[in-house]
């Protein structure tokens, strides 16, 4: 989005330079990078930062209400309860396509947004790699607020590992190793020092609970939460060896409730131009104009369930009407240039807040190009200049 830097870009580019990057990523354990990284970093002028973060501050504003958790209590499936204290969310993501705003220029568009995490860790080494790949020029950076690697890698162990030995906090996800982001577990690894523990792994005396590692039984005080609860519910076979319901000594970052309360559900509360109008599908009375509405249901992740081209049937056809949205359709902006036809972009802001602070802050990005009808980089299996990468904005 800033000509000068995208042109410099493109020009030196070369494949050889694009494989040692994958490469360097990749080399933290060999094959685990399953998901495709672009050719190219997206550089972020001033005025899409300031919109965007502007609308994150609107959104925060509604979180903060004092009535917000009685607000979103509905969000919360009866199987998903997770006994716990909830705590404000230390954790936030936003989600923006940056689109044609009818007037001939771009504006950031809420697509959605997590109380939930994101990959963390992994974005750290993205910078680190893409700012020598692509020859950033010292006054843009990807972090926000004035971070930079230093202080948010200091900022995710305040959060995620607090006042506890590393061995006292886990990554607990379900079958952690089948997972497409596993990279990013990994490299939390590295850089925070916590080890990763699948679901099926940690047990119960009374009400602490433990994982074995290298042979030691080690107590959780602390667990940063990449399961998603869906999950869970849905594999029926998989070894259930606690009780979620039942209130054990542990510590959550985020609460899983947060997964459910800032989600998509959260849209039909919220009323800025940064943000496409959405409502309940069970709540609409009046006929809507199908084709500029996208249906998507609450509670599924990297796209799954979602129709982009609505029909009458499609909506008849849901037996569930509560746990769907309507979203007002946005037109993603063709803007990054390259070599075979340009891309459009989606960035999502990450946002962290310690327990001291009134309110989360915006510290880092994720960054994906598309050149098909959805972002998630399983949509763009065989196009090039598209997938994963990182934001620059200018300091």
């Amino acid at each position: 989005m800033i000509p000068v830097l995208r042109d410099r870009f493109n020009k030196a580019f070369s494949e050889e330079k694009y494989l040692q990057l994958i490469r360097e990523i990749d080399s933290i354990r060999q094959g685990s990078l399953e998901f495709r990284i672009a050719e190219t970093p997206v550089f972020i002028d001033k005025k899409i930062e300031r919109e965007m973060l502007e609308c994150c501050e609107y959104i925060i504003d509604t979180i903060a209400l004092p009535n917000f958790q009685s607000m979103t209590d509905r969000s919360i499936p009866k199987k998903g309860f997770v006994a716990g204290k909830e705590e404000s969310p230390q954790i936030l993501v936003f989600d923006f396509g940056i689109c044609d705003n009818g007037s001939g220029g771009l504006s950031p568009q809420l697509i959605e947004m997590q109380g939930f995490p994101s990959l963390f860790a992994y974005q750290t080494i993205i910078a680190d790699c893409m700012s020598g790949y692509a020859d950033i020029p010292e006054n843009y950076s990807s972090y926000l607020n004035g971070f930079d690697r230093e202080s948010s890698i200091a900022l995710m162990k305040d959060i995620i590992v607090g006042p506890y030995d590393p061995s006292e906090v886990i990554l607990l996800e379900i079958l952690p190793e089948q997972q497409k982001t596993r990279i990013d577990f990994y490299y939390t690894e590295k850089l925070l020092g916590i080890p990763t523990v699948c679901f099926t792994k940690i047990h119960a005396k009374g009400n602490e609970l433990f994982y074995t590692q290298n042979g030691i039984e080690k107590k959780i005080k602390r667990i940063f939460n990449r399961m998603i609860l869906d999950d869970l519910l849905q594999q029926e076979g998989l070894i259930k060896t606690i009780d979620l319901t039942l209130p054990y000594d542990v510590e959550w970052i985020p609460h899983p409730h947060w997964f459910y309360r800032i989600s998509k559900f959260t849209l039909p509360f919220l009323d800025h131009p940064c943000i496409p109008t959405t409502y309940f599908l069970n709540e609409v009375k009046q006929p809507l104009p199908l084709d500029q509405y996208v249906l998507k249901p609450l509670f599924s992740f990297a796209g799954m369930g979602v129709i982009i081209d609505v029909t009458e049937k499609d909506i008849q056809d849901i037996a569930d009407p509560e746990n769907w949205i309507l979203q007002r359709k946005v037109n993603y902006a063709p803007i990054i240039k390259t070599p075979d036809g340009p891309a459009m972009t989606e960035i999502r802001l990450f946002y962290f807040r310690k327990d001291e602070w009134e309110r989360p802050i915006a510290v880092h990005n994720l960054t994906r190009l598309s050149k098909g009808k959805m972002v998630g980089t399983r949509y763009n299996l065989d196009n090039k200049w598209v997938g994963g990468t990182i934001a620059f904005f200018e300091k």
